[in-house]
């Protein structure tokens, strides 16, 4: 009988040692594995394209590592609020591929999120000149059941219209610089005379000069929309001797009690330049010569106003004898350049009359051609 009981006992003794028998309470409801709503969502727009991007979740809303994901729900509308999504503006398939997150306890660390975008129109109607109407977006990642845990958070984008580009942008070179030309749409004709609308919304136009060898933008300038016609702008921030890619954008500024908000229209086909430099500096103005000699060895002084241009590199002096042998009319005076704006001429001669004239050079080496001449004669 002892030896019985014994045998009762011992399973009973083995099994209050076991964490498992010793612990009683309610068992765990299995996972629904509904992901985690992304809380990074960003939209970034260009005329009517709005771009969002998010990071496709690893977590289900109950921090379990993702096994599976559905469709993504893109969501939008013009209210103040959005709760739930209604009609999506568009139902993205569900990705290809899944990283796995790994348990805690693992030294391993989990893989990054993959980010996720799309590019969504908007519809024509949807954009107003009211410059306090937004857009409201979010995505809504559900699980392979087609269920979801929530909205994403939201992102607001300004539904302001936009203006279209040129269509007809030319450019011409020259000396000052790259002549832009274009024909301006011109203000919306219900903005221009709504004075009470007015100071909230401007409208300008945008030149990008993109540098063809290193594909980088620089905003050349920016010039405001006013009436439809003609339009011009000229760049003289470029460097010579590159090749550049100019376009010109219309841009929306809405002014609003938290600061200035912008958005890009369309972009125009771009044109071509390749500012090689060939346009000489500005012929110098305002020669005058004076002749200087008594109790000293004779000479000629000359001065002229500089010329303003920036790549100036300096001047050349030529002389001519008025009564000179043919042949001898035009002699430069200077070996190296000329750096001020001023010259003395020590190799004159008593009873002679001379005649001289001034060019710039550039730090290209073109040459201007001849100032106006100025005489001086020497007793």
């Amino acid at each position: 009988m002892k030896l019985h009981i014994k045998k009762l006992l011992l399973p009973t003794a083995l099994c209050l040692l076991m964490a498992g028998c010793a612990q009683v309470g309610p068992p765990q409801p299995p996972s629904l594995e509904l992901p985690k709503p992304p809380i990074d969502l960003r939209a970034s727009r260009k005329g009517s394209q709005v771009t969002l991007t998010w990071s496709q979740p690893t977590l289900t809303a109950d921090r379990l590592g993702v096994r599976y994901l559905g469709p993504t729900l893109v969501c939008r509308n013009l209210k103040s609020v959005l709760t739930a999504c209604g009609n999506p503006a568009a139902i993205l398939p569900a990705p290809a591929n899944v990283p796995r997150a790994r348990k805690k306890s693992s030294r391993q660390k989990s893989p990054p999120p993959i980010p996720q975008t799309y590019t969504d129109t908007l519809p024509s109607d949807w954009q107003q000149q009211d410059p306090s109407v937004d857009m409201i977006y979010a995505v809504e990642v559900l699980n392979r059941n087609s269920r979801g845990a929530a909205l994403s958070n939201l992102v607001r984008v300004p539904a302001i219209l936009t203006l279209p580009p040129p269509e007809d942008l030319s450019a011409d070179l020259s000396g000052d610089g790259v002549a832009l030309t274009w024909t301006s749409a011109g203000e919306p004709q219900n903005i221009s005379d709504n004075s009470s609308t007015k100071p909230s919304l401007q409208f300008r136009y945008r030149i990008y000069r993109r540098d063809e060898s290193s594909g980088k933008d620089a905003i050349a300038g920016e010039v405001p929309v006013r009436e439809a016609g003609f339009a011009h702008f000229t760049d003289s921030s470029f460097e010579w001797e590159k090749t550049y890619l100019y376009r010109i954008t219309a841009i929306s500024i809405v002014m609003r009690p938290e600061g200035e908000v912008q958005v890009e229209g369309d972009d125009s086909a771009p044109v071509h330049v390749v500012a090689h430099d060939i346009f000489p500096p500005a012929v110098p103005a305002g020669l005058q010569a004076a002749y200087s000699g008594e109790g000293q060895k004779p000479f000629i002084d000359l001065i002229w106003a500089p010329v303003t241009n920036t790549d100036l590199a300096g001047y050349n002096v030529y002389r001519s004898e008025a009564n000179g042998a043919a042949g001898e009319l035009l002699v430069k005076l200077n070996s190296d350049l000329i750096k001020s704006p001023s010259y003395r001429d020590l190799a004159v001669a008593d009873g002679k009359t001379y005649t001289y004239s001034v060019t710039s050079v550039d730090v290209r080496g073109n040459e201007s051609q001849k100032s106006e001449p100025a005489g001086e004669s020497v007793p």
